[in-house]
C-alpha cells in the first residue's frame, strides 16, 4: 500500500472526515503534517501544492487534493486503485 501523507490542523472537520475515508479504505498510517504548529510546513505545503486549505492529501508522489478530490476520486473508483499501485 502506498504511503499517505496529509497536511492537517488540530481543528478541521474536513481532515477528519479524510483520514476517516482513508482508513474506510483500509489506510493503517497516515503522515500527519501540523501545519497549525510549525508555519515553515505551511510554506512547504503551499509551495508544493499552490493552495492554502487544509487538508492537502498525497498518496504516493501523486497530489490528490483535498478532501472534496479525495471523495470525489474514491467515488470515481480511482482512490483504491492509487492506494495499491506498487
Amino acid at each position: 500500500m502506498q504511503a499517505v501523507k496529509m497536511y492537517t490542523t488540530q481543528v478541521c472537520p474536513y481532515c477528519q472526515r479524510a483520514k476517516m475515508l482513508l482508513k474506510q479504505r483500509g489506510v493503517e498510517s497516515i503522515e500527519e503534517v501540523r501545519i497549525d504548529l510549525d508555519p515553515a510546513q505551511r510554506d512547504a505545503m503551499m509551495s508544493l501544492t499552490g493552495r492554502r486549505t487544509v487538508p492537502q492529501i498525497f498518496i504516493g508522489d501523486t497530489h490528490v487534493g483535498g478532501c472534496d478530490d479525495l471523495m470525489a476520486l474514491d467515488q470515481r473508483g480511482g482512490l483504491l486503485p492509487l492506494l495499491n499501485a506498487a
